[in-house]
């Protein structure tokens, strides 16, 4: 299928439009209880900006390849995070009550749901990815390591483990950044590299470059989530603002201040748009997402 042509800046639109009706065909009926059925899709359908299935489709498509071939992968994607943020939001994580201007899955439906819920979405992306048409046998299995171990304790679990375990206290720059490397970081840096994978014969250059890239937007990303925090409203922002300072978290404004949490956004931003030099204007979607990250209000 040759690659599609997207209008200039509409790609994040483009990108989620496809997401949005992937997810609600692949979902569909898949659960035995109707109860869990529903609070699935209440937890993936119910909004959201898909930046992480939208870098995966971006990627794909600086490399050639077609959206498409892309699309259930970044789909599984998806269900990683999604699964994530029920159990982030649960009484005994981050007790949250608002979620994209819901109320959050356990308060929803109720909390042994909700847990279950965001296991079911776990698995689920794995079958996905383990499925994923017109990908051959050798890259779907990359792909399930590469989103495995971006998703454990070697990546997101484990930057909320930190995260968790660093409540009240002051980390360094190094710290701070080796926490959102992987709570946050990890799963964006999969998000690109699993799109890059779905191109037969990516080279180490490309990878490596579109990794780069990644890896300074996913700093980017959480120091425009902690400014936020602080600078957005609870309507716009879609969840409580000021829940970090009132948890005491380790932040970027709480260690560099706000001028310095903005300058260090700036550099993270520009050091993602070098990594892209070398694509042309194949990743100009890359490119309209990471403006998109460090402008967005929400």
């Amino acid at each position: 299928m040759p690659k599609e042509t997207l209008p200039n800046m509409d790609y994040l639109e483009t990108y989620r439009s496809r997401v949005d009706t992937e997810l609600d065909r692949r979902i569909g009926s898949a659960s035995t209880s109707a109860r869990l059925q529903a609070a699935m899709r209440y937890s993936v359908l119910g909004g959201g900006k898909r930046i992480r299935p939208a870098l995966s489709l971006a990627a794909a498509s600086a490399l050639g390849q077609s959206i498409e071939a892309a699309l259930v992968p970044a789909c599984a994607i998806e269900l990683i995070h999604a699964y994530s943020l029920i159990h982030d939001d649960l009484p005994a994580m981050d007790n949250d009550e608002l979620r994209r201007g819901r109320p959050t899955a356990h308060i929803a439906f109720d909390e042994a749901t909700a847990i279950l819920a965001g296991d079911a979405l776990q698995a689920m992306a794995f079958e996905w990815l383990a499925e994923a048409p017109g990908i051959e046998g050798a890259a779907r299995l990359a792909m399930i390591q590469e989103l495995a171990h971006a998703s454990g304790h070697g990546g997101m679990v484990g930057g909320q483990a930190i995260d968790l375990e660093s409540v009240g206290k002051r980390l360094t720059l190094a710290q701070l950044e080796t926490m959102h490397r992987h709570k946050t970081g990890a799963l964006i840096e999969a998000s690109v590299r699993i799109g890059a994978m779905t191109m037969p014969g990516v080279t180490a250059r490309s990878l490596e470059a579109l990794t780069d890239y990644a890896r300074a937007l996913g700093l980017a990303f959480q120091v425009q989530d902690d400014l936020l925090d602080i600078e957005g409203d609870t309507e716009t922002i879609g969840k409580p603002q000021g829940s970090d300072i009132a948890r005491a978290k380790p932040t970027y404004p709480a260690l560099l201040g706000l001028s310095g949490a903005r300058e260090h956004l700036s550099t993270l931003l520009e050091s993602a748009l070098e990594s892209l030099q070398s694509f042309g204007p194949a990743a100009d979607p890359l490119r309209a997402m990471a403006d998109y990250v460090v402008a967005r209000t929400h």
